[in-house]
Parts: C-alpha cells; structure tokens; sequence
C-alpha cells in the first residue's frame, strides 16, 4: 500500500511537470517592436539636417575688421559679410542639434608648408607664421581660404575622419551620416592684384592627389570601408551607379544605420573618377550631373529657383543635396524663404550655417533664424518620394 502511494504522488508529480512544460511552450511570446520606418523606408526617402562648412570658426577678429574697411576692393568671393558666422564642434553639432550632414573643405598640401604661413596676418599686426606643427608637415588640410579665413576644428583631413569615425562607433544605430568633401584649389593669390602683394596660390588636383585622398580614407577606416557606405553597396548588379539609383536600389534604413557616405564636389571630382568608371573600387560618390555613369548624387545648392528640378530629380531616384542659407543673409533678416523651398523640393540633404540661431539673434541686425524640422527629429520623411509610405513622418536613431 504504502508503494501504490509512493508510485501515485510520483506519477502526479510527473503528470503536472509535463502540464507545466506545455504551458511554457504554448505562452505566447513577448512580441519585439518592429520599426515600420526601417523596414519601409529607403536612403533616399528621408530628409537631414547638414551643416555647411561645419569644420569652420569665426574669422580672426583683426582679419575680419580688416577685410570690413577693404570689402569694396576685394574679390566679392571674400566678402567679409559672408564669413560672419562660425560652428560648435561637430559632436556637439551631431549630438545636441541633430545634424546628421556634414562638410568638410579639402585642400591638397603634398609637400606640406603650403599652410603653414598666413599671409594676410602681417597686414593687422600679426605674425606670419602659424606655429601650428600639423600645418609644416604633408598632408591634406582641411579650412576656409587659404592665408585669410583658416580657422578650422581640424587642421588636417585625417583628424577629422578619425573624428568622425570616433562619433559613428559611439552611436552605433544612428541614421546615415553624409559627408560632404569639397576639394579646393582656389585661393586670393589667383588674383593678380593679391599675388602682387605676396598671396601665393594653392596647389591643384590630379589623379595622384585624389589617390592619396582615397588612401587617407582607408587609413582610417580599412581596406573594406568598414562603417562605409560604399558605391559597390548601391550599384550591386546594376550597370553603372546611375542605374542602381533610377531603379532605388538605394538601401533599405535597417541596413544603413550606423553608416557614413562620404561624396566628393569641387576640383577633384573629374580626377577621382579617372580610371574608376562608376567609380569602382572607391570609397566615396561624387556630386554629378544626370546622364553620367556616376550620377547618383546630385548638387543643386538653390533651392527657390531650383525647386521644380530638385523633386523632379528626387522622383527619379537621385539624392540631391540643398542649401537653406547662404552668406549670413537669411540669419540677418530672418528670411525663411530658402529653407521652405529646400524642405519642400525634397532634396534629401539640407544644408545650413544655423541649426541655432546666431548667438546675436534679437539684436540690431540679427534675427533668431534656425533651421530646424517641426518636432526637432533626427530626419523625417521625404515629403515628395516617400508621401505614399504610411509610416511615421519623424525618424530617430
């Protein structure tokens, strides 16, 4: 008797332990959120925030109190009233203002010392020289004008890269970051009145320079791209990059988060496509024009007189970078006309000088102009190709 109730309770007991097992296994499972935005949503359905120039600081106050009793003499390319503005460091620009775009002007300096003297500092009571170390040695450096507007956050191209990359490692979903590389060769001593008085002209681009550049690029980030967002990544099998992106092979959200896409302009281009036709093998894109095996960027800086083309370009595929702002002007009469237009054409990339208002904002000639996305979100929905996307319309990391 006493082993029949031994064998009961044990069979009882085994009874509810398979009961319980079954249970488990039927319970539902706690359900992961899906974000509908990175699912449905390509690279090129979204819209970001850029800081133009975002390296730069403000111009030396006796340098720009010279160039104010000079300005009806000068080249209007260095018109002080331009330069009249100035950038927080990039991380903060990236983590406090949501900026998610930014620009960085590239000179060549191959043998170093091209930089290294200022030669409009003897003009105000200044020395020539610099005294900055980086400045004497080879290397692509990264300011304004040469000899007259040249103080930068990174005195040479690798500092920022490695800047960059330390920000993308640290925020390891956020949106794709673009870069903009404008390669410079332009300079005051092109001027003959200028190069009269000792201003001396920069160095030009070729396909050496524009390989070093590439170098500098996998110096830092490796052989692969790591953390790159590669032409090779939108082509895929298409026939030229132009293609990949008038068909929106452009990447779904999740698979470019925590991504950065540098894109060259200025001097350089031509040189760096040279011998890598749809820029195989390279790191970067290049700001084109439709119609070129390379065209997946496009650049159409004004966005009132060139709204039409921008959403036209955005239809067909294209990302196309904007400005909101230029020369200080829209910050002096609080004029919001340009950034309405860049936010309407659906250009994906929107570039400005005042993701904050100019600290002088609410005194005589200054207005609180910023440029900001309803709701202050890290990008939001392109309003022209993605309008039919039933998702959210603010995006974050």
């Amino acid at each position: 008797m006493t082993i029949d109730f031994k064998r009961g309770i044990t069979l009882v007991l085994f009874v509810l332990a398979v009961l319980i097992s079954c249970k488990k296994d039927i319970e539902p499972v706690a359900s992961i959120e899906v974000n509908e935005q990175d699912l449905k949503l390509r690279m090129n359905q979204i819209q970001v925030i850029a800081s133009h120039n975002s390296y730069r600081l403000m111009t030396t106050d006796t340098v720009y109190s010279f160039l104010l009793s000079i300005q009806t003499v000068i080249p209007p390319q260095y018109n002080p009233i331009g330069l009249d503005y100035t950038h927080l460091p990039i991380k903060e620009q990236m983590d406090d203002y949501n900026i998610r775009g930014l620009e960085l002007d590239v000179y060549n300096d191959p043998n170093g010392n091209v930089f290294y003297e200022r030669r409009i500092d003897p003009f105000v009571g200044l020395p020539i020289s610099s005294g900055v170390t980086e400045l004497s040695q080879p290397g692509f450096k990264v300011l304004h004008i040469k000899d007259v507007d040249y103080n930068t956050q990174f005195y040479t191209f690798k500092q920022a890269l490695l800047a960059i990359q330390s920000w993308s490692n640290s925020h390891s979903n956020h949106l794709p970051l673009f870069i903009n590389i404008e390669t410079k060769s332009d300079s005051p001593g092109d001027d003959s009145t200028l190069s009269s008085l000792g201003f001396l002209k920069a160095p030009l681009w070729d396909v050496a320079a524009t390989e070093a550049l590439e170098q500098e690029i996998t110096d830092v980030f490796g052989i692969s791209g790591e953390g790159l967002f590669k032409p090779s990544d939108l082509q895929g099998t298409y026939s030229s990059l132009e293609q990949a992106a008038l068909n929106n092979n452009w990447p779904l959200l999740k698979d470019c988060r925590g991504k950065i896409v540098f894109i060259i302009e200025g001097n350089a281009v031509a040189h760096y496509k040279s011998g890598h036709p749809s820029l195989i093998g390279r790191k970067m894109f290049v700001y084109d024009t439709p119609g070129q095996i390379e065209a997946a960027f496009l650049l159409l800086n004004d966005a009132r007189t060139d709204s039409a083309a921008i959403k036209d370009y955005v239809r067909d595929g294209y990302i196309v970078r904007t400005r909101c702002d230029e020369g200080t002007i829209e910050s002096r009469y609080g004029d919001y006309s340009g950034m309405y237009a860049a936010f309407e054409s659906g250009a994906q990339i929107l570039s400005t000088d005042y993701y904050k208002a100019d600290s002088r904002g609410g005194t005589f000639g200054w207005s609180d102009y910023h440029v900001n996305f309803p709701n202050r979100p890290k990008a939001r929905k392109n309003p022209i190709n993605a309008n039919t996307i039933n998702v959210n319309n603010d995006i974050d990391d």
